[in-house]
């Protein structure tokens, strides 16, 4: 098998934001070759500016060409290389935005670079062929050391496999047949371990790697809807701009004014809103590498940005508001009954209980005093069953223990021993319950001795978060499987809005479509293919990358570290990617006010001397206040490049409170910094000219 391999998808370089020398260098080359028109159409307000460079380099050669001018052909080449360094700038800024979704997916090509496959015959007997010439339903051998060749099932074998050049982490993870999320594997990761037989589940060329590289490309991304939508009025405002200066030109021969051609030219661009025309797709491209960052592939920034106008989030129990496993916590013994025979039959009742609650229930018992006993190495066990609802030990001795679930227990002792129930075992049960753990019963030979608490145990920090996304105007709803006792007690303790308890799989899918009903956008996470429906149905989908492969189609955004609470972080990026949009525009509309007081005075001072009191910024000379504005314009675009890549900090609070905090910074700063960025120019200019 020849494959290079060597690739760790999130490094720490693009983890912490930073941009290696390498691909800076990319992105000025790059942006050079965004200079194609057919490039540059696709943005319209830098389409003008590269127009208008055009224009000014055509009178450069010739100032007389479109009629009688006072500009030099010296004038008329420093706007030229103004506008074409403003040009540049924007190129600059998109280049660097996608450069490291470009270096990323060149990585990810090195990873699947002529790969073999072993591939089982009729007769089981394999043949080696390329990866490229595997069908769906091939079934595939794979030894220990040797690379997955493509997408599969596993469904045979059991072995560690090595995820790390898609996940970032090294730990192996154990993938075996029969499982609904282990039996899922991916084309290019390394079997660590025995061996697996694999079922080819993707054709070559639509592999999980292969949709990675598409959507880390953010040359080839989609614009979001909010994008188009600023994108469409960005370009009403520039065509209107266009004709109000056109007209100009009628009005400054009519005022005998003489203007210059260079100077309507440089009125329009100083005018139009090329500040975030410049950087309106550096932002959204920026949005998705921060997913990145976190680990997470978004299908494009449409998701991104739905997240950020999220109404509902829809977290499941287990693995999000809780840590997963619960813990045992207390033993209750019923009345007449020792706590040392309950805790000693607890310890002999989880012996062969496997579960995660059935060790920690050993652990428990243990640190409360019971020990393990000589004769246990002969007992024969019986693990839990999600039928039976219970696990048990049979002693050499006779005793025969069970412990699970409450009424399990209950109808198990007086269908068998036909035996008597404690009073006040439904009491003591309830009680647990109302605190939110989970009740199991213990027996030992058809005599129930007491109660075992199991307790979900809230992941750190849930509480604050949930606090956090309600002062966002976000609403949040667990699901789970539980009572509606317990379901209750969670959510208040973990700060929810809501919870559904008993769900089916089918109920999240109902809870969606009414959340959807009301107007709201509803996000969720779900990792096995009964979540496809509600994933596919939600705005917002997060699939677990250790899901199974219908999830992670259904859904919008892939989580890498199979994490359930990104969700929670997903949304903050969303709404910094829409903040910073707003933010910028915000500046970018105050800065083209500042610049009207720069170049209007400026053009008809001297045909208007009253307009002399409009030149507020003390400009020397028409021609030095155009030239500072233009070079002022050109420089605002590098300046904002690193906001446009960070994202405004985002603070948790209302849209309304964000929207006015943003409005205060960035359209005051807006119309200060030409002011003072335009003054000193000038100040310099006039030194030099």
């Amino acid at each position: 098998m020849k494959t290079t391999f060597a690739l760790t998808l999130p490094s720490d370089a693009a983890k912490h934001g930073g941009y290696s020398t390498a691909l800076f260098q990319r992105a000025l080359i790059d942006s050079l070759k965004k200079f194609d028109p057919r490039v540059q159409i696709r943005n319209p307000v830098m389409f003008v500016v590269w127009i208008g460079a055009c224009i000014t380099a055509a009178l450069t050669v010739d100032p007389l060409l479109f009629g009688p001018s006072h500009a030099s052909s010296g004038y008329n080449g420093i706007v030229t290389l103004i506008l074409l360094i403003t040009v540049w700038f924007a190129n600059l800024a998109e280049a660097l935005a996608e450069g490291r979704g470009k270096a990323k997916a060149s990585s990810l090509r090195h990873t699947t670079t002529t790969l073999s496959a072993r591939k089982i015959l009729a007769d089981n007997t394999w043949v080696t062929i390329s990866a490229i010439d595997l069908k769906l339903g091939d079934r595939l051998r794979v030894e220990k050391e040797e690379l997955i060749p493509i997408d599969g099932e596993v469904v045979e074998g059991v072995a560690y496999v090595d995820e790390s050049m898609i996940t970032g982490e090294s730990a192996p993870v154990i993938k075996q047949s029969g499982s609904d999320l282990a039996s899922s594997v991916t084309g290019g990761t390394r079997v660590l371990s025995d061996f697996l037989i694999v079922k080819v589940t993707a054709l070559p060329g639509n592999t999980f790697l292969d949709r990675m590289i598409r959507l880390v490309e953010g040359a080839k991304r989609q614009k979001t809807p909010n994008e188009i939508a600023l994108t469409v009025l960005l370009s009403v405002l520039t065509l209107i701009f266009v004709i109000v200066v056109a007209a100009i030109a009628p009005v400054a021969s009519y005022l005998h004014a003489q203007i210059n051609v260079a100077d309507l030219v440089a009125l329009i661009v100083a005018l139009i809103p090329t500040t975030i025309g410049a950087l309106l797709s550096t932002i959204g491209i920026a949005g998705i590498d921060r997913t990145m960052r976190f680990n997470m592939l978004a299908t494009s920034g449409k998701a991104i940005e739905a997240a950020g106008d999220v109404n509902t989030l829809i977290l499941d129990k287990t693995g999000t508001i809780t840590i997963g496993n619960r813990q045992a916590t207390a033993c209750l013994a019923v009345a007449g009954q020792s706590q040392q025979s309950l805790l000693q039959a607890a310890y002999l009742g989880s012996l062969f209980d496997s579960t995660p609650e059935g060790q920690s229930t050993i652990a428990y018992v243990t640190q409360q005093g019971a020990s393990a006993e000589p004769q246990q190495e002969q007992a024969v066990g019986t693990d839990f069953s999600a039928e039976t609802r219970m696990s048990g030990t049979d002693m050499p001795d006779g005793r025969i223990i069970r412990k699970g679930a409450v009424d399990a227990v209950i109808k198990y002792v007086q269908r068998t021993y036909n035996t008597d129930i404690p009073p006040d075992l439904h009491a003591l049960a309830e009680s647990v319950a109302l605190r939110g753990a989970t009740p199991l019963a213990v027996a030992v030979n058809g005599k129930i001795l007491g109660i075992i608490a199991l307790s979900d145990v809230l992941k750190s920090g849930i509480r604050e978060r949930a606090i956090q996304l309600r002062e966002m105007g976000i609403r949040t709803v667990m699901v789970t499987g539980d009572n509606p006792t317990t379901a209750s007690v969670i959510a208040a303790e973990a700060g929810l809005d809501n919870y559904i308890a008993e769900a089916k799989p089918e109920d999240k899918l109902k809870l969606i479509r009414k959340e959807q009903a009301l107007g709201r956008l509803v996000a969720m996470s779900g990792d096995g293919t009964n979540d496809a429906p509600a994933l596919a149905q939600a705005d917002v989908g997060v699939a677990m990358y250790t899901g199974t492969m219908p999830a992670k189609e259904a859904s919008n955004i892939i989580d890498l570290d199979s994490d359930p609470t990104k969700l929670l972080e997903l949304v903050s990026i969303g709404k910094q990617m829409l903040i910073t949009r707003g933010a910028l525009t915000t500046f970018s509309i105050a800065n083209d006010v500042a610049k009207y007081f720069a170049i209007l005075p400026a053009l008809f001072i001297v045909a208007l001397p009253g307009l002399s009191h409009l030149n507020i910024m003390g400009l020397s000379t028409p021609q030095s206040a155009i030239l500072s504005a233009l070079i002022f314009n050109a420089l605002i675009i590098p300046a904002l490049i690193p906001l446009a890549l960070r994202g405004v900090r985002f603070i948790p609070t209302s849209a309304e409170a964000m929207f006015y905090r943003n409005l205060m910074i960035y359209g005051i700063g807006g119309l200060a910094a030409p002011f003072l960025g335009i003054k000193l120019i000038d100040l310099c200019l006039s030194l030099v000219m």
